[in-house]
Parts: C-alpha cells; structure tokens; sequence
C-alpha cells in the first residue's frame, strides 16, 4: 500500500513521499525501505537516526529528528502500528468450506459463510453465525449459540448452552463451559453438584491458548465485551469479568469472583473465590479479599539467593514466638511508667 492510504485509513497524515509503498511491518531497528515500522517509546528514539523504514509512524513531535524519513503522524502510534499489522495480516482461516469429514446435526442452524474443518462435531439445536470459522476438531455442544465471525482455531471445545457473541477469538485448546469444581462433602465422601448454569461471553472477546472458562453452577459465567484473556488462564464458575478487562496468562481466578471494568490483571495472579475487585484497578500477585479504590495493587516476594531466602523462612516461623514477647515487653513497659507516675 502507498503510505498516504494508509495515513487516510488511520486519519493521520503525510511529511514525506506518500506514494512510496510498503508490504509489511517490522521492528524499527530492523526495517527495511518496503516495511512500515512505529516509534512510541523513547527509549527506541536512538533507533530513528539509524533505521531503513520505508516509513515510520510517529507523534508529532518525533518528525523533525530525520528529516530524510518517511513520516504517517498521528496521536497515539501504538495503536495506529496494531491497526496497520491487521491490514497486513497473513494469519490463514481456521478452516474454509466445510469438510466432509465434519459431524454437523442436521437441527444445528448455520447461517451463510460458515466455514467448519476436518473432524469438527456440531451438536444438535447449536447456531452458529455468519461468517464463524470452527477450526479442525472443534466441539460445539447442544444448543450453544456463536456469533457472527468469531474463529475457533484447532481443538476448541465449547459445551453445551453457552453463548458467544461477535468477532470473538479462541486459540487452540481452549474450553469453554467444562463443569465447575462444585461438591458437597457427605461424611469424607464427595458428592457432585450439577452445574447447570452457562459461559456467557460478549463481542469482540479473545480467549488465550488452554485457557478454561468453567460454567456457572447455577447462575451464569460471564465475560463481558472487549475482554482479552492470554494462555493457560483459569476462570472458575460463577466468575464475572467486565467490559475491557485484560488478563495475563497462567492467571487463576477461583468461583465466584467479580473483576470491574477496565482491570488489568497482570500474569500468575491469583484471586481467593467470593471476592469482587472494583473498576479499573491493576493487580499483580495474590488477591485475598475485596479491592474497593481504583489503582495499582502488588503482591509478591522479590527472588533472593537460596541462603537468604532459608533463614527468612525461619525467622518466619519465629513471628508468633517474637509477638508474644514484644506484647510482654509493651506490658512490663507501661507497668513501669504507671508506677513511675505515681511516685
């Protein structure tokens, strides 16, 4: 594409030779004249003088440092580089036409443009939208509903009764509406509880890599829009997540949690069941009860050599046995004092 349609596409503009053409994007350091690269941080502003980018996208203040360069301007340039990587994608369908090889019940609704790979299984009253692609050896359970254009890659599986809405993405392995870990103890025998409730996911939501999604044990799981979640996350029955919220992987949220709009979860945390976490907050580590104030939150010991970290674990151990002495000390203290006082 010549740079000056992408700037139009981007609603920014052009310091330079809008009608040279790249093909794709590329790091800064290593671009070279028929690539697209962008400049965000300043702490690869060093790179600019050197790079052999066709163009580069920038703020405004960042045009003057070379003059010889090709510039598309804009506010945030960030956001205007992810837009650009969409318009080049290569990334391949998940699957295209359907395969003879696919299991589809003849009650299962698929609206035009579906696409279902090799070994699929589509259960019965299931409706899939248009456009969605159901990659090889995908499960879609009874009476699940997908929406319009969502991509399942491989080996997704999505049980029965949930609900997924529009343009969402689920990487390979992922599965959606398994059973909650709901049980009941009858005198050291477990008893299962049913799971009755759904997953219900929003519009425009991506689901990482094995992450697991587990349905409601009577009310519904719910994800709301615009939510991103990466690999090998765990989201547990009853657990509600809002609008934006962007989750990092191997993070575990235990049943019955509710996570705001807005949040940033950062990866291995991990939430105590029964707990809500208000909007826009930023979490990483562990997470043991209520978060009511918006901002950041940290939870974690910093790495130390093995000898440290051994006698800070005894010295641990020993905190009960030095608070009762320092109660006693603050006790003979203020005996002293009283007794001083009324001499």
């Amino acid at each position: 594409m010549k740079i000056s349609e992408i700037a139009e596409s981007l609603g920014g503009r052009v310091v330079g030779d809008g009608n040279h053409e790249v093909f794709k994007v590329a790091n800064l350091a290593t671009a070279q004249s028929n690539e697209i690269s962008f400049l965000s941080d300043d702490k690869m502003r060093k790179y600019l003088s050197e790079t052999k980018a066709g163009a580069v996208i920038v703020k405004a203040d960042m045009v003057d440092e070379v003059s010889s360069h090709n510039y598309i301007v804009v506010d945030v340039p960030y956001v205007a580089f992810a837009k650009v990587a969409q318009i080049f994608d290569t990334t391949p369908r998940s699957a295209t036409g359907i395969h003879p090889s696919a299991v589809i019940d003849p009650t299962a609704v698929l609206e035009e443009n579906v696409s279902v790979g090799a070994n699929a299984v589509i259960e019965a009253g299931a409706h899939i939208g248009e456009g969605a692609q159901i990659g090889p050896n995908c499960f879609v359970g009874k009476n699940t509903i997908i929406g319009k254009n969502t991509k399942l890659w491989a080996n997704v599986s999505i049980y029965h009764n949930c609900v997924i809405g529009d343009r969402c993405l689920f990487q390979s392995g992922a599965v959606i509406g398994s059973d909650g870990f709901g049980y009941a103890n009858e005198r050291g025998r477990w008893v299962k509880i049913p799971q009755v409730g759904r997953v219900v996911i929003g519009n425009d939501v991506e689901i990482g890599a094995s992450t697991t999604v587990d349905r409601g044990a009577i009310d519904d799981t719910v994800i709301e829009d615009n939510v991103i979640i990466d690999n090998q996350v765990q989201v547990a029955h009853n657990d509600k997540i809002g609008y934006g919220t962007a989750i990092a992987g191997a993070t575990v949220i235990a049943g019955s949690v509710s996570i705001g709009k807005y949040c940033i979860i950062g990866g291995t945390s991990v939430f105590n069941g029964h707990i809500s976490v208000c909007d826009g907050v930023q979490i990483l580590g562990q997470v043991g009860s209520n978060i009511k104030k918006p901002g950041k939150y940290e939870s974690y010991l910093p790495v130390q050599d093995a000898s440290t970290w051994a006698r800070t674990q005894v010295r641990m151990y020993q905190i009960e046995k030095i608070y009762k002495r320092l109660v006693g000390v603050e006790k003979k203290l203020a005996e002293i004092t009283d007794n001083q006082g009324k001499e």
